[in-house]
């Protein structure tokens, strides 16, 4: 009996082998799901609160990236990835979305859908609605920076990405000619890279830093003074600005940083610009 009680205690305490301890990471990540086989894999959300924009000590920031507010943002449920070719076309293929993007020859498949502009973005997601039934859309910009930021409680020091303070081109894609305080120059690839080729972050999402540009939902304004509190999109008849967040293959990283906010016309359609699907819970 002593025996048998001994081979217990060795077997509760004896350290995991790597095997284990990967199936045991395996469980513990966000549950994914797709609503039709050419859906956009999605990832469930937790509701939580965030500190939005940067501190005024931040290098590179901006004056538009304050004032720094708490936001409470409800679950949601965001791409995996950015949305590819693939899914894309599918809606061309349909007859949904008029505009079949270039490639620049950098290949379609799992490589980013670009060369879309917003209101192509929103024909996408007009698309996928109809065609599961729920009610797709961008992400808000609220939403977008929470999920780069990979948190869901307040932290009064955020930091500038969701690798840290700095980040060196092993962990995105963008022009690593340039460094950002702390970072390293490296390779710049010139052309972006295939959906989940770096390292997810905290809320299991790719490339929320690099590769292409995320048009959200919101129209822009230079501040966030009166800006919503509760994760919902600044709206306004008139738009003339929208929104791209989380930097590209041919920026510099200090645009990669979770803060920065990229204004432009909903029109316009750059090989850098793509977007993110998310959807309520």
């Amino acid at each position: 009996m002593i025996g048998a009680f001994l081979v217990v205690l060795v077997l509760l305490f004896m350290p995991q082998s790597a095997d284990a301890q990967r199936r045991s990471s395996q469980a513990d990540a966000p549950k994914t799901f797709r609503d039709c086989s050419n859906c956009p894999e999605m990832v469930p959300l937790p509701a939580g609160e965030f500190l939005m924009g940067s501190p005024e000590t931040e290098r590179g920031r901006n004056k538009d990236e304050g004032p720094q507010r708490r936001v409470s943002v409800p679950a949601f449920a965001a791409g995996k990835y950015e949305v590819t070719f693939a899914e894309y076309d599918a809606c061309v293929a349909d007859g949904a979305c008029a505009s079949k993007p270039a490639d620049e020859g950098w290949g379609r498949g799992r490589k980013p859908a670009i060369n879309v502009s917003w209101d192509d973005a929103q024909a996408y997601v007009s698309w996928l609605s109809r065609t599961t039934g729920q009610p797709y859309r961008l992400l808000t910009e609220a939403e977008w920076e929470y999920a780069a930021r990979g948190q869901t409680t307040v932290a009064e020091r955020a930091l500038p990405f969701s690798t840290g303070r700095t980040i060196n081109y092993r962990q995105a894609n963008y022009d690593a000619n340039f460094v950002y305080p702390g970072g390293q120059q490296g390779e710049y690839r010139q052309k972006t890279t295939n959906v989940g080729s770096f390292q997810k972050n905290a809320f299991g999402l790719h490339d929320m830093h690099g590769n292409a540009w995320e048009w959200v939902e919101d129209c822009y304004r230079p501040t966030y003074e009166g800006a919503p509190t509760d994760g919902t999109a600044v709206q306004d008849a008139t738009c003339e600005l929208r929104i791209l967040r989380g930097g590209s293959w041919n920026y510099h990283p200090r645009l990669l940083r979770s803060a920065y906010r990229y204004a432009t016309p909903g029109t316009i359609r750059l090989n850098s610009f793509g977007f993110r699907v998310a959807r309520p819970l």
